[in-house]
């Protein structure tokens, strides 16, 4: 018996990469009214890795069921 971790299939371990981060963003500049589970299915990784994406990579939040960038003047709202 091994304790040691063996290959396994399956999706990469990182998943945070320049290239994610880019598609997501062009997904959402394409449709603002994207839906978190929609852009996890196109790109086959996990829900709570396209939040932290959008969240702390792209500095957006949802505002009326559109992506927004986080800091927004008083007028842009």
């Amino acid at each position: 018996m091994s304790t040691e971790d063996g290959e396994r299939s399956g999706r990469p371990k990182q998943v945070v990469t320049d290239e994610n981060i880019k598609k997501i963003h062009k997904m959402i500049l394409n449709d603002r009214k994207l839906k978190l589970n929609e852009i996890a299915d196109t790109l086959k990784i996990s829900t709570e890795r396209v939040h932290h994406i959008i969240h702390e990579y792209l500095g957006m939040r949802k505002l009326c069921v559109k992506w927004t960038p986080l800091e927004l003047t008083f007028d842009q709202y």
